[in-house]
């Protein structure tokens, strides 16, 4: 086969069909590949084998699922649902590695880098749309360095106050909030979230000022929401709305454009004259890119498969998730979507990571 390729390579100085490519030569349309070639095809085709093998065997041990919250948190809730029904389905654990910080970067940079072999998940949620546009450099990118499987689901936002404010919906809020400027402090998940957004788009649409606290997580922004360290809270209907229910928060507006069933009685931002106010979250499921596609088909359809659980969908329905379950091409089709609508967002806002 060298042979041939020096064959080839005396002929290039006077037949213009002859087309060299590195140390191959096309000759006649032929392709005459040097030995070297040869090898590197031969190790692809093991390789190929290799993976093909380990994705008939897939999973055969312990799958990790990266989640960029702390526990207790609409992320958190849904990875544990979806976990335990791989588990059980497959007899390998799926554990949640809570990873929170950094507006979720710290794990979402894990998620990027890790092996793509199917043993490492990771949860995509509306934060890592704002992201690339919040933060002036990040040490991945979300539309390279991740392969899309399913969106699991989309949640509203809610607003809450603690009870000791005498405000029993959005408009007696405001009306506080104008009177006392800078008094009010309204946490979010952290600077950039989906919900400190939504807190400044209710700023800009309202004409208040209230001073924003972030939080590493839902769990302790709830926490010092009920302890009333802060008074206002914009968080994800999951989480938070049980907190309404039960007395210890009180809701005075969602941030989709309709009722949530979840919630019939408590009003929109946007039929209480904040017109066209829409925010929210989804939550769903990726790997790193690279991961061989017969993983991801299995990953997609016992995922989707778990999202029909009566007991999943009961439960995550009654506190206001939109069930979602799209293929994996359609989720990376609204990952790019999301990634233009949230970046305008952010450049609206004005809000910024240094």
């Amino acid at each position: 086969m060298m042979a041939c390729a020096d064959a080839a390579a005396d002929d290039t100085g006077s037949n213009p069909y002859i087309i060299r490519f590195g140390e191959n030569v096309f000759k006649n349309n032929k392709l005459l590949i040097s030995a070297a070639a040869w090898a590197v095809l031969a190790m692809m085709g093991a390789t190929g084998a290799a993976l093909a093998q380990d994705a008939a065997a897939y999973p055969s041990r312990t799958i990790r699922y990266i989640v960029g919250y702390t526990p207790g948190g609409t992320a958190d809730m849904l990875a544990r649902a979806v976990g335990q029904k791989l588990t059980a389905a497959w007899g390998q654990q799926v554990i949640v590695d809570n990873r929170p910080g950094a507006g979720t970067n710290i794990g979402t940079e894990l998620g990027a880098k890790a092996p793509p072999d199917g043993y490492t998940l990771f949860m995509p949620t509306v934060a890592n749309a704002i992201n690339p546009t919040l933060y002036p450099k990040l040490n991945y990118d979300m539309l390279k360095d991740f392969a899309y499987v399913t969106n699991f689901a989309r949640v509203p936002g809610i607003v809450v106050v603690h009870p000791s404010l005498p405000a029993k919906n959005a408009k007696e809020l405001i009306a506080i909030a104008r009177a006392n400027p800078n008094s009010l402090r309204h946490g979010s998940t952290g600077i950039g979230s989906p919900h400190h957004l939504a807190g400044e788009i209710f700023k800009t649409m309202a004409g208040v000022k209230m001073v924003h606290v972030p939080y590493k997580g839902a769990t302790p922004a709830i926490a010092d929401s009920i302890a009333g360290h802060i008074e206002v809270y914009f968080g994800a209907m999951v989480s938070t709305l049980p907190h309404a229910r039960s007395g210890r928060l009180r809701a005075v507006g969602v941030t989709s454009l309709k009722r949530v069933d979840a919630a019939k009685d408590v009003p929109t931002l946007d039929e209480q004259g904040l017109k066209g106010f829409e925010t929210g979250s989804w939550f769903g499921m990726a790997v790193p890119s690279g991961t061989p596609a017969a993983i991801i088909a299995k990953l997609h359809a016992e995922s989707t498969r778990a999202l029909q659980a009566p007991d999943l969908r009961d439960r995550m329905t009654a506190e206001g998730a939109e069930f979602v379950g799209d293929t994996p091409e359609q989720y990376t089709a609204y990952i790019r979507t999301e990634l233009v609508k949230w970046g305008q967002a952010v450049r609206a806002s004005g809000a910024k990571v240094e």
